[in-house]
């Protein structure tokens, strides 16, 4: 029995090597776990500052909003060839009707400098976007200035945030401000950031637009 047991039992070199294993096994995985642990407080910082953005702009929902802003009727969806003739649109500015097909509309999202047509304006709508218009009598203004910045800064936090979102100028419309999704619009002629977050949280890509699923 005992020369069996000799014959099992590893020898000084095998014991040695055995403990270093484990050693490099425990030091192994410490270095994971420790990993890991960074990797998750990481995450969460990542989430703590990503989420509140979102949650603050909004994003794509299924329930149907019936607010906020004023909801309009439908002047439809037709395309309609560049230049053509149509009726007059139910508001200013418009929230829905005739609009021109791809490859003409819609723009691109993000910032624009000059007025942008409605006929391409809508197309946008209709793919669940939300429109922010401004209207500065004197565009040279501090005032004006002032108007573009804040709400450039609204348009830059969507778009990082993928939502669907357009600005543009609007000379002569009734409102300083005006925000538009599909049937729904909201003007007003004093800057409010809320107001603004909260439309674009309630509308963009909300099941209201007809194709909110485009880009």
């Amino acid at each position: 029995m005992s020369t069996q047991n000799s014959k099992n039992r590893p020898t000084p070199t095998q014991a040695r090597a055995a403990r270093r294993e484990r050693r490099q096994n425990r030091r192994k995985f410490t270095r994971v776990f420790i990993g890991l642990a960074i990797g998750s407080v990481a995450l969460l910082l990542i989430l703590g500052l990503i989420l509140p953005m979102l949650g603050n702009l909004g994003g794509s929902s299924d329930k149907t909003p019936n607010g906020p802003g004023k909801q309009i009727e439908s002047d439809g969806r037709d395309h309609i060839e560049e230049g053509s003739e149509h009726p007059p649109y139910r508001t200013v500015p418009a929230a829905s009707g005739w609009h021109y097909p791809q490859p003409l509309a819609p723009v691109s999202w993000g910032i624009h400098t000059e007025y942008i047509p409605e006929e391409k304006r809508i197309h946008n709508l209709e793919h669940g976007g939300i429109s922010i218009a401004y209207n500065c009598p004197e565009p040279t203004s501090d005032d004006c200035n002032q108007l573009i910045e804040s709400l450039t800064s609204i348009v830059d936090r969507a778009r990082e945030a993928k939502l669907k979102v357009l600005m543009s100028p609007y000379a002569g419309m009734p409102n300083k401000i005006a925000l538009t999704a599909w049937t729904f619009i909201d003007a007003f002629d004093e800057f409010d950031e809320d107001r603004i977050k909260d439309f674009i949280k309630a509308h963009e890509s909300s099941p209201n637009a007809p194709e909110r699923f485009s880009n």
